[in-house]
């Protein structure tokens, strides 16, 4: 086990293990709700989704903002290129790279994949907690969303 330094608070070390905990069991659940049986890579779904929140890109950068090699890159484009969720375009600005753009079949997959996991996810909070608890989630994930300012 990692030593911790002596500055930080239990009760933070403490927070951060169960919030670990917590995201990771929420993640892979939500893996399983989804209803498509394309069985994609957690780093293939990752370039899809980042595709579909900021437009098209080059490989190497999308290599970057994953910090993945290019290589690496280059293999996860070729398979989502094979099978028909992203297509490959000259750029505009430089007619030597390529910008690696969604297609329609992709943009179909991601939203069906994110409202299966969004209903079971609502149906699931709405099922399993009370209107004072869901209060206290909403609440609790603005304190969380701080975190990702850093």
């Amino acid at each position: 086990m990692a030593k911790r330094t002596s500055d930080v608070p239990a009760s933070a070390v403490q927070a951060a293990r169960d919030l670990r905990v917590v995201f990771s069991r929420l993640r892979r659940r939500l893996r399983e709700v989804s209803t498509d049986t394309r069985d994609l890579t957690p780093s293939q779904t990752s370039v899809l989704s980042r595709l579909d929140k900021d437009g098209p890109a080059t490989a190497s950068a999308l290599a970057a903002v994953e910090r993945v090699r290019p290589q690496s890159m280059a293999a996860t484009v070729a398979v989502l290129t094979e099978r028909g969720l992203v297509r490959r375009d000259p750029d505009p600005a430089d007619g030597r790279r390529q910008l690696v753009t969604l297609t329609a079949e992709a943009r179909e997959y991601i939203a069906g994949s994110r409202q299966a996991r969004e209903e079971w996810l609502a149906r699931a909070i709405a099922e399993r907690y009370t209107e004072k608890e869901r209060d206290t989630i909403v609440a609790a994930m603005a304190l969380l969303d701080r975190l990702t300012d850093a």
